[in-house]
């Protein structure tokens, strides 16, 4: 018997139930601190000020930290429109990919199960349990852009620190495809919750039950990460000509210097 799918798997399932317990209990811990002050319409201003960092940190070392420890199991995608841009670009089997879908969705719903259970009735209401949310005056079609946008940046650099065998920076790349979380929180947070991961939207969704225009966020984070992954793969993956190395051989650096990124 093949035990690799389940080793893998169990690697995504991990790695999600951190994202969503950490990243939607950090919305959840701040909103119990803030509840006396709070109302349903202030829900989405638990992201203003210095609550904005504490999620959005919480979000990226969520990320960064099982993205190094298990990052060499599985590639650590704990996103299913990560999954989908290695499907797409031929990455990764169908077979595993399904694998990891479910494992994800699978994570996502444990965690929040789990945050429905530590949490008061009133705090789980107000933030609908960390499910992401759009802001007043921020239309479906703006949030599926920025949500979109946003993902091709994390999907992007996931391709470029992880992916590419040419790249310099796989020992951070979890660092790096963290704070690409941390910096999609802190632009995207206080508009569209930036969930930039299906699997982050449906655990809090389907344990609040909470589908309010639910589809902006599986519908851009795909888009978004489907395009990334095809456009990396297309310039820099596929390519023939190898680019011009950095420094002496001995430095180990394949870094391009600019104007050296391809050979004519």
């Amino acid at each position: 018997m093949d035990h690799e799918p389940l080793r893998r798997g169990v690697a995504e399932f991990v790695g999600t139930f951190t994202l969503i317990f950490v990243g939607a209990g950090s919305i959840l811990t701040i909103a119990k601190a803030l509840a006396p002050a709070l109302t349903s319409a202030q829900a989405l201003d638990v992201y203003g000020g210095l609550t904005l960092v504490g999620v959005a940190l919480a979000h990226g070392l969520a990320i960064a930290v099982m993205a190094s420890a298990v990052g060499h199991i599985s590639g650590a995608h704990f996103n299913p429109a990560v999954t989908l841009g290695f499907l797409i670009t031929r990455r990764i089997a169908p077979s595993l990919a399904a694998v990891y879908w479910s494992m994800q969705f699978a994570g996502a719903a444990a965690a929040a199960a789990l945050l429905r259970w530590f949490y008061p009735e009133a705090t789980r209401r107000i933030t609908h349990l960390g499910a992401p949310g759009l802001s007043s005056g921020v239309t479906v079609w703006q949030g599926l852009v920025i949500e979109m946008v946003l993902t091709f940046f994390l999907v992007w650099v996931i391709f470029a620190t992880a992916a590419d065998p040419g790249g310099s920076f796989k020992a951070i790349a979890g660092l790096a495809i963290g704070l690409t979380v941390t910096m999609g929180v802190l632009m995207g947070g206080p508009m569209t919750g930036a969930a930039l991961n299906p699997a982050r939207a449906f655990g809090p969704e389907l344990l609040s039950r909470h589908w309010s225009d639910a589809w902006v966020w599986y519908a851009g984070p795909f888009i978004g990460g489907a395009l990334a992954a095809l456009v990396y793969d297309t310039l820099y993956l596929r390519t023939q000509r190898p680019l011009l190395p950095v420094g002496p051989p001995d430095s180990g650096v394949a870094e391009p210097r600019p104007g050296d990124t391809s050979v004519s």
